[in-house]
């Protein structure tokens, strides 16, 4: 992990959410499964790969991938609506409760006092804000930002918004969405891998296993 000098050299710093922030790629992990869970393991297996290989995309993007290319049935907006609902209802307590990855809360206190620090994540913006709050730590950003917006739009908003210079701006993520969503708004990007887990991200991208 770069250290904090260097952090500091950044007009702003903007964090991903699951697996940056919180512990809780398992629970949604695990909350998908559960939710299609009826169709039959053969299906489990598919939807879960497909999560896994897929970190950091709206939910909701996944419901209609689910629906239209693995259980083949009909995409309407209350089918979507529905699972959304029941998917909140299985993670935000447990996202809630979840650990810190580790170290993260001292780097969050050493710097927003000295930095803006933004959240970026593929969680919806309303159930976002509450886990945030629920947590104690909206102090700590500027924003907090959720879908529907995808990463690479709601980085160049900052970007407009605070007239911040790309090459000043790190994103922090643990996926491929989002690199590629550093990438399309043509910011900097570190890439969390947990210890023992496959580093998903290409050879020059900078990777850290946490934030001690």
């Amino acid at each position: 992990m770069k250290d904090k000098a260097v952090l500091l050299n950044n007009q702003a710093i903007l964090f991903d959410f699951d697996g940056v922030i919180v512990e809780s790629v398992d629970i949604k992990t695990k909350a998908f499964a559960s939710l299609f869970k009826q169709y039959g393991e053969e299906v489990v297996k598919k939807v879960i790969d497909y999560h896994l290989k897929n970190g950091g995309v709206s939910r909701y993007e996944k419901f209609r991938h689910y629906l239209e290319k693995i259980i083949f049935e009909p995409v309407t907006e209350n089918r979507i609506v529905e699972l959304g609902e029941k998917f909140s209802e299985k993670v935000v307590e447990r996202v809630v409760s979840a650990p810190y990855v580790k170290g993260i809360k001292k780097i969050l206190e050493e710097l927003y006092l000295k930095i803006p620090l933004f959240i970026v994540s593929g969680t919806p913006q309303d159930e976002l804000q509450k886990i945030v709050e629920q947590r104690g730590i909206g102090k700590y950003f500027k924003e907090c930002l959720g879908s529907p917006v995808k990463k690479g739009p709601h980085i160049k908003q900052i970007l407009n918004s605070y007239g911040y210079d790309q090459n000043r701006i790190l994103f922090i993520g643990d996926t491929m969405t989002d690199y590629k969503g550093a990438g399309e708004a043509g910011v900097n990007f570190i890439g969390r891998v947990p210890e023992g887990a496959e580093n998903p991200f290409p050879d020059h991208i900078q990777i850290f296993t946490d934030f001690h």
